[in-house]
């Protein structure tokens, strides 16, 4: 099922830029930092409740190319020689290192762009408040109380003392908010009851966490060819992570304490007949693995 939906995403990205036809250098980074692998977690999450919600096609289409382009801006800015300083994502080189450093800024700034423009055509929804109120939480959610946020704590902590719940936050701003996005954009742009939507920003909040715990791991534990990216790094730099500070067993059981959370609420969550219940299960066996 993410596979399949993985295909679609990029078919869908693929078809996005047919339609450009300017050429520069600006263009190619922007399609390079779009179309240059990755998961599609994301708009996974927002094509599997689009469909429970009954919502159309052309609706989650839109959520979900701008989710997916809102994370890719947010990598590309990531590995800039500014913040992590990373050379590779993906198994490839980074957007400033294919190109330039500042058209890898002036790319993520237009993704952001684009992301927003897919939010507010009429195809996502046709009343012009519901398209305003899911751009306003994406602005929120992306912004300074929002993923920014997250991203200036995780360059701020390094080398510097942090406790458990700082680096909780850190997560939970920088990785989580997306994932929330994902989980609660479908359920708003359907009207849905407040409580439907806490559940969902609930499962989202949660698995981000799990995911970046993961993320950890696979730091400490693996090598270039299975990440995609160099490994050993976030030591290197004083990075401070949740496993480096409560150790493997407890972050181990805190990802088990946050899966059984996310799922003990709201029938979709904690309902076999979804995907998302075995979908935070199996992240926190792959890190127990």
């Amino acid at each position: 099922m993410l596979e399949r939906n993985r295909n679609i995403v990029n078919k869908w990205i693929s078809d996005y830029f047919s339609t450009i036809k300017s050429s520069n250098d600006l263009q190619r980074a922007i399609k390079y930092g779009i179309s240059n692998g990755g998961k599609r977690l994301r708009p996974h999450f927002i094509i599997e409740l689009s469909k429970i919600l009954d919502i159309p096609q052309s609706s989650y289409r839109n959520l979900s190319l701008g989710i997916e382009f809102i994370h890719c801006y947010s990598l590309i800015h990531d590995d800039l020689p500014c913040m992590d300083n990373d050379d590779y994502r993906r198994g490839k080189l980074s957007v400033h290192k294919k190109f330039s450093e500042s058209t890898a800024i002036l790319a993520g700034n237009s993704i952001f762009s684009m992301a927003l423009e897919l939010i507010l055509d009429k195809k996502t929804h046709k009343d012009e408040k519901i398209r305003s109120d899911l751009s306003r939480m994406i602005l929120n959610y992306s912004g300074p109380s929002g993923l920014m946020e997250g991203q200036f704590y995780d360059l701020y902590h390094e080398k510097k003392p942090a406790g458990k719940q700082k680096i909780l936050n850190t997560y939970g701003l920088k990785t989580s908010k997306l994932f929330e996005l994902s989980m609660a954009l479908p359920f708003i742009l359907k009207k849905r009851r407040k409580k439907e939507i806490e559940a969902a920003k609930l499962y989202g909040r949660n698995f981000g966490l799990i995911y970046q715990i993961a993320d950890d791991f696979s730091d400490l534990d693996k090598n270039f060819k299975e990440t995609g990216k160099l490994t050993r790094k976030d030591k290197g730099k004083g990075k401070k992570t949740l496993v480096s500070k409560i150790g493997r067993k407890a972050a181990l059981g805190l990802c088990d304490k946050l899966a059984e959370e996310a799922t003990s609420r709201g029938s979709i969550f904690n309902n076999n007949k979804y995907s998302f219940k075995e979908m935070i299960l199996n992240i926190t066996k792959r890190v127990n693995s």
